[in-house]
């Protein structure tokens, strides 16, 4: 990758710009000019790229002059409004909110599952990012999916605060504090305290009683995966800062034994296999905070069925399931299709 590629990053000072950056910076993209937007209240705030000061501007449509690829960050409403004045600038964004996922003229992509469907990107100049917790998933179960063809996913997650964004990992640190300190705990993130506790509740409910982010991993699942896969979920918030788990259960159309499912996983892009439970070895978010991989274990038999498999997913949320996957994206765009 020779040629230098000008980069808006909108939602520059938020959690996952600011993990967006540092996957630029370490994957070495080849970056000409880059812009940081954010709303009016971070304009002048100064933060670095490579080594050097990068002054925030307000994002406005008419940001996006010159601008080969624009990283969104900053959430559903202001991807709507300001993704099609980036793409009618000329440049290709890559979303990491919900506004276009399920659009059908907007790739949905995760590179290690269906990186050709990037090529659908010239429709709307738009390239959609997965919700978090369904990235890690996908990955994990691509391989498994190849070789002996899922028709059912149950999955519940268990999923990080930092996932709400940077107010959320304050209060979760807030309320500790509180409650180590015999203090009465405020609640203005969540509904509920999330410190010391669980809660099955992530966006809002919709009528037939799922959350949003529950049918996310349907809807997003299918379409990802091109395949009429029966989904059902079930989130969790819990009072961990990053890393989502997942505890998966599959049922296949062939058999797949364990041994079967950890050679394909050992050798599948974007796994790390770390299934030794008789040694205490297995996945957790405090070894994936900070890694790229998805991590995998806990592989048995569901022996309620005879084609089921459980797994327990795991990886960070903020850089696998949003900023690197949206990276990696773009890695792939300069590679194959722009020129």
């Amino acid at each position: 990758m020779s040629k230098l590629w000008n980069v808006a990053i909108v939602g520059a000072t938020g959690a996952v710009g600011a993990q967006m950056i540092e996957c630029l910076e370490e994957r070495e993209f080849p970056v000409g000019e880059i812009k940081f937007l954010a709303s009016s209240r971070s304009v002048g705030e100064i933060l670095e790229f490579r080594g050097k000061p990068v002054l925030v501007e307000e994002l406005k449509l008419d940001s996006f002059s010159g601008i080969d690829i624009a990283l969104f960050s900053a959430g559903g409403d202001r991807s709507r409004e300001f993704c099609p004045a980036a793409a009618a600038a000329g440049a290709v964004c890559i979303d990491n909110s919900s506004a276009w996922r399920m659009d059908p003229d907007v790739p949905l992509v995760v590179p290690e599952v269906n990186p050709n469907a990037i090529a659908g990107y010239t429709k709307k100049g738009i390239i959609a990012n997965p919700n978090c917790s369904t990235i890690q998933m996908v990955v994990a179960l691509k391989p498994l999916h190849d070789a002996a063809t899922i028709k059912r996913i149950i999955v519940s997650t268990y999923q990080a605060v930092s996932g709400t964004g940077k107010k959320a990992i304050d209060e979760l640190r807030k309320q500790v504090g509180e409650l180590l300190n015999a203090r009465p705990v405020n609640c203005s993130v969540y509904p509920h305290q999330i410190a010391f506790n669980c809660i099955p509740q992530i966006d809002v409910f919709e009528e037939n009683g799922y959350t949003r982010e529950e049918l996310k991993m349907v809807n997003e699942t299918r379409k990802i995966m091109a395949a009429d896969i029966r989904v059902t979920a079930t989130t969790v918030r819990v009072p961990v800062f990053y890393g989502h788990a997942e505890s998966v259960n599959i049922e296949t159309v062939k058999k797949l034994s364990v041994d079967d499912a950890r050679k394909l996983l050992k050798k599948a892009p974007g796994v790390k296999l770390v299934d030794d439970p008789a040694k205490g070895i297995y996945p957790m978010p405090m070894s994936t905070a900070g890694q790229d991989l998805v991590y995998v274990g806990r592989i048995r038999e569901d022996e309620s069925t005879d084609n089921g498999l459980n797994l327990w997913v795991v990886a960070d949320n903020i850089r696998k399931g949003a900023a690197t996957n949206a990276v990696q994206i773009a890695e792939i765009l300069v590679q194959k299709y722009l020129k």
